[in-house]
């Protein structure tokens, strides 16, 4: 009887490592639409396709009715651009979906939009538009017409926009073309393409834009840029300092920077930390204190 009971529980361990193992497998072939789709149910959050030519939008909702002046809004990244370091992916929808989740940790009424293309393909898209286009004017103007939707559906007068890698450009272009984004954050942040390109010792990005041939404007915009000094994918710190040097003055404008930061890792903790804290006006460089 003891070894037909041992018997049994042998074979239920096994099952139970089967079950867990598919369900492994289930989630790496989860592709990147339905993760965020789960994410988004997860926290009772709605994915909308907003309507756009040339490209429709995915939107994550911000949650409930409440009416707010200021409206955060998370600009995606990047995503999987390339699938090699020559070969352009042929879907630029992120894998990681970091940026995604900061909105949804946030208590802060806010909405999450993702770039051309990434979750949702329409016969305009190519491999272009998510490399060298990817800061091109057909992008911004994508993006400024889903906040004129936003907009008009929510009665914000004002944005505030948080970008992480790539959406940092973007952000800071959208804000050169309207008169309604009063606040800038960015993570780990690529605030010119230009210079960055120069220190990785990469092609230029022919066809697209450039936010330090707007300083004048830019200078003038509120704005905080996180970086992590262990950055290897973005020299975040001389890239920040870069940018802001060029920009005069840049009375509006701060880097914050951590030890304890890459392109990807710790994100979550710095930005929990600063997402609500005011711009401190008084200098353009503080120190973050180690998170751990």
């Amino acid at each position: 009887m003891s070894n037909h009971l041992s018997g049994l529980r042998r074979w239920a361990g096994f099952f139970r490592l089967q079950m867990l193992l598919i369900g492994a497998l289930l989630v790496g072939c989860q592709s990147p639409r339905e993760a965020l789709q789960q994410l988004a149910d997860g926290h009772g959050r709605q994915l909308e396709i907003l309507p756009g030519q040339p490209f429709p939008l995915v939107m994550l909702a911000p949650q409930g009715t409440a009416k707010a002046t200021r409206l955060r809004v998370y600009l995606e990244g990047y995503g999987h651009a390339w699938a090699t370091a020559t070969q352009p992916s042929l879907d630029s929808s992120p894998h990681n979906l970091l940026v995604a989740h900061l909105a949804m940790d946030d208590p802060t009424p806010n909405a999450y939009l993702a770039r051309p293309c990434q979750f949702i393909m329409a016969p305009t898209c190519e491999p272009t538009l998510w490399t060298n286009r990817r800061f091109s004017q057909d992008v911004i103007t994508s993006l400024s017409q889903a906040l004129d939707q936003i907009k008009q559906r929510y009665r914000n007068r004002e944005f505030e926009l948080v970008e992480y890698s790539g959406g940092a450009a973007l952000a800071l272009l959208l804000a050169v073309q309207r008169t309604d984004i009063t606040l800038i954050q960015t993570q780990a942040g690529n605030l010119s393409p230009r210079l960055w390109v120069e220190m990785k010792g990469l092609s230029p990005l022919s066809s697209s834009l450039d936010p330090l041939d707007y300083r004048d404007r830019l200078a003038a915009i509120p704005q905080r840029h996180l970086v992590g000094d262990a950055d290897d994918v973005i020299p975040a710190s001389f890239l920040a300092n870069a940018y802001l040097a060029r920009l005069h003055p840049y009375a509006c404008s701060q880097v914050a920077t951590s030890p304890t930061t890459d392109h990807l890792l710790g994100w979550e903790a710095v930005w929990k930390t600063w997402r609500d804290k005011p711009l401190n006006y008084e200098s353009n460089q503080i120190q973050l204190a180690s998170l751990r």
